[in-house]
């Protein structure tokens, strides 16, 4: 983690979504209840099995700067076919700058606009649509297909996983506004496909956990 001393704490979510994962690893599926009963309310998603799990996982795109670090990257299993799973956990922090305003940050690093643009590629969307749109949330999905590209995986997923659904209702809308962009329909507790034409399907989630008990606190350990 960029920084363990501020991020590594009950209530923050680095910590919430290491909990919530690690407390699920000894079941059969490796996958917390909560997402499973999300999981399973959706044919592509249904009885996914977790294979392996990264977390602060780091996917590297065109034009340099930071990789896309992502709280954790998965591979499902689901009726014989492998899924590519990043999650970004969420407990009232924001979702980085608008794409405008990112742009326009730190202007010594010129290859920004190439970066951008090979997310673009990857998402299958123009510059025009993601102005307004949360940098964060492009290059999240874009890993979960890089990494699908990578591991031969039938399909992707993005999904936020929210530990303080109050505090993370902003984020909540810009995630609706990025699902309107991906022509997908997404809302709290769904999976849902985006209908751009993509050499692998994407589905976007988003998935709303309470913070850790003390019970799961000891599951986790």
């Amino acid at each position: 983690m960029a920084d363990p001393e501020k991020h590594w704490k009950a209530g923050r979510s680095a910590l919430e979504l290491a909990v919530c994962w690690e407390s699920a690893r000894e079941t059969e599926r490796g996958i917390p209840p909560e997402v499973a009963r999300v999981f399973d309310a959706y044919e592509h998603t249904q009885g996914a099995k977790l294979l392996i799990g990264i977390p602060e996982h780091r996917v590297a795109f065109e034009g340099g700067g930071h990789d896309s670090q992502s709280d954790l990257w998965g591979l499902l299993n689901v009726k014989g076919e492998q899924i590519s799973m990043t999650i970004e956990a969420k407990a009232g922090e924001k979702l980085d700058l608008i794409v405008k305003d990112w742009l326009l940050a730190n202007k010594e690093r010129s290859h920004k606009s190439d970066r951008l643009t090979d997310l673009c590629i990857w998402l299958a969307v123009d510059r025009s649509d993601i102005d307004s749109i949360r940098y964060q949330l492009l290059h999240r999905a874009a890993s979960a297909l890089k990494e699908a590209k990578r591991f031969g995986a039938a399909k992707a997923l993005f999904l936020i996983q929210s530990f303080a659904r109050e505090r993370d209702s902003d984020s909540l809308d810009d995630f609706k506004k990025f699902g309107k962009v991906m022509h997908a329909d997404v809302s709290e507790n769904k999976i849902a496909f985006c209908e751009r034409q993509k050499d692998v399907p994407l589905m976007l989630g988003w998935i709303t956990s309470e913070a850790a008990d003390h019970g799961r606190l000891l599951d986790a350990v």
